[in-house]
């Protein structure tokens, strides 16, 4: 374990023990898929368990809330804001990406764990982020790369799931998760492989480095650099003995 690792444990370990012995919540800042792991690794030494959230279901970022309702007497929600970044004129706005938004927003001095998902609809940004910087995002962020924007708190989501799947099959010998990922995002073998020994490949928020790990039905994976989906289990077998699989990609 490294030292910073071993610190943040610690961290989270004290954000517990407070808010066991002091009957308040404590939180931690966004949370990304390294931190969630060592979040999972750290739960023998945390007095109470977190409940995480992102902002929306299916976040990939989230907050770690520690506390127990029933002992606090009252709930107290997670300090996430969703901000509408919206280009003034879609007819002359660029085609903006998710590192277009990010890029942007680091720009302003913000720091990564303040803020959470960024997702992009009809060239429109939804960020979750960090309360306290919602009023500093707003008042600061114009422009995203050469792009006019207007950011303000988003009243709703849009209509439908934000966070949209599409299904995808892809035929494996086995339910290996090396061999699916490599399959999935058109990858050899040894580059799917390798995704886990450079400690990509996340189930559930925890870090995966067997390449011979095989997944439950319903995990999230994320491979960071490729993308991230639900998956699902084997459908049907061919009559060569492959696996026809079944998930749902993240779009």
């Amino acid at each position: 374990m490294t030292e910073d690792r071993e610190l943040f444990i610690r961290h989270l370990a004290d954000l517990s023990r407070r808010a066991d012995s002091g009957c308040y919540y404590t939180f931690t800042r966004f949370l990304g898929l390294a931190e969630q792991s060592a979040l999972r690794e750290a739960a023998p030494r945390l007095a109470v368990p977190p409940v995480l959230f992102g902002g929306c279901e299916g976040a990939e970022r989230v907050i770690a809330r520690f506390g127990d309702g029933e002992e606090i007497g009252y709930d107290e929600p997670f300090p996430i804001v969703c901000l509408e970044i919206a280009p003034r004129s879609q007819k002359f706005a660029d085609k903006l990406t998710h590192r277009d938004f990010l890029g942007a927003l680091l720009n302003l001095g913000l720091e990564r764990e303040m803020l959470g998902d960024i997702v992009i609809r009809d060239n429109v940004g939804y960020l979750f982020c960090h309360a306290d910087m919602a009023e500093h995002v707003t008042a600061e962020l114009e422009r995203v790369k050469h792009t006019d924007v207007v950011c303000t708190p988003a009243e709703e989501l849009p209509e439908g799931e934000l966070y949209r799947t599409e299904r995808r099959r892809v035929r494996a010998s086995g339910e290996r998760l090396d061999a699916v990922v490599a399959k999935l995002f058109s990858l050899s073998r040894e580059e799917g492989q390798a995704l886990f020994a450079r400690g990509l490949v996340y189930a559930d928020g925890r870090e995966i480095t067997r390449p011979s790990y095989t997944p439950k039905a319903g995990e999230r994976i994320s491979v960071r650099g490729h993308g991230r989906f639900i998956y699902l289990g084997y459908e049907s077998t061919t009559r060569k003995g492959k696996l026809n699989i079944e998930l749902d990609l993240y779009v």
